[in-house]
């Protein structure tokens, strides 16, 4: 693929649709990086952690060593604010500064001793892709995912297997996608956002894009999955014919149930239409 190409693009092969576990190994420190967007960012993360706290913050009890472990990676990586001080004493207080201090979202998940299996035990989550992360907080990952069709029983037991034998010093990094009809960042299923019924227009649909980082908490013994997201408008999508082809593949092979679950049945035929006007891919 071209250089030249935006990132995203990658996110979008030209072949059928699967669920792809696809880590590849990268550099914790540039995934929480500043960037360009930083004080935008920092500015609805605020908004929502102060105005909204139940919704996109949560810190179980035996979760503090993951957190206080997971803000020393952070000083480490230089990807605090300057002189950023965080509230003493207060567990959660310190939970909720981090996510204000940081871009991305944070999960942080623990190893049952008894079962081996990861629980999400806390962390913050301002810009969710319509779920509710307040309800996934305690949950083992075989439950959080429960959801999406046919993942568990393709992936649970690899994902556990890999989270239990990972190794401090890189961030093991993947993408996933989907599709809105709107722009916001935060789609937290409570502030009711526009969805994607026909009619659609090409200004009414974005990709959204969001990239996982998986870092090991030697320590703690625990894991940090940081999440960023990326919104793109579907007239950008169909900039990159690459991207195009890539994306109406998926649409034309993904099952019926995963369409649903990503809530794109209704509205498949309508984007593949968009996709595909005044474009000359042959599909």
């Amino acid at each position: 693929m071209s250089a030249s190409l935006p990132a995203w693009v990658n996110v979008l092969p030209d072949e059928d649709y699967q669920h792809s576990f696809g880590l590849k190994a990268g550099s914790a420190e540039k995934f929480f990086a500043r960037t360009d967007r930083h004080d935008e960012l920092l500015a609805q993360r605020r908004h929502w952690l102060r105005n909204n706290p139940e919704h996109c913050a949560a810190l179980l009890p035996g979760a503090e060593p993951l957190l206080e472990e997971t803000i020393a990676l952070g000083r480490q990586w230089n990807s605090l604010p300057t002189r950023f001080v965080f509230p003493d004493g207060n567990a959660f207080a310190r939970c909720l500064a981090l996510g204000e201090a940081w871009e991305p979202d944070y999960v942080l998940l623990k190893q049952d001793a008894a079962t081996g299996r990861f629980h999400l035990v806390g962390g913050c989550v301002c810009f969710p892709s319509s779920w509710r992360f307040e309800e996934k907080v305690g949950q083992p990952l075989e439950v959080i995912h429960t959801p999406v069709p046919h993942l568990n029983e393709q992936l649970a037991s690899p994902i556990h297997n890999f989270l239990s034998r990972l190794k401090p010093g890189v961030a093991w990094c993947r993408a996933n996608w989907g599709l809105s009809r709107s722009p916001e960042l935060n789609q937290h299923p409570a502030r009711g956002l526009p969805k994607l019924t026909p009619p659609l227009r090409e200004d009414e649909v974005w990709l959204r894009v969001e990239d996982q980082a998986l870092v090991a908490l030697p320590e703690s013994r625990g894991v940090l999955f940081g999440i960023r997201m990326t919104v793109i408008p579907l007239a950008e999508v169909k900039r990159h014919p690459a991207a195009v082809r890539g994306l109406a593949r998926a649409l034309r092979t993904m099952p019926d149930a995963m369409l649903e679950y990503k809530s794109l049945l209704a509205a498949k035929e309508n984007l593949l239409t968009l996709l595909e006007h005044d474009l000359a891919v042959s599909f």
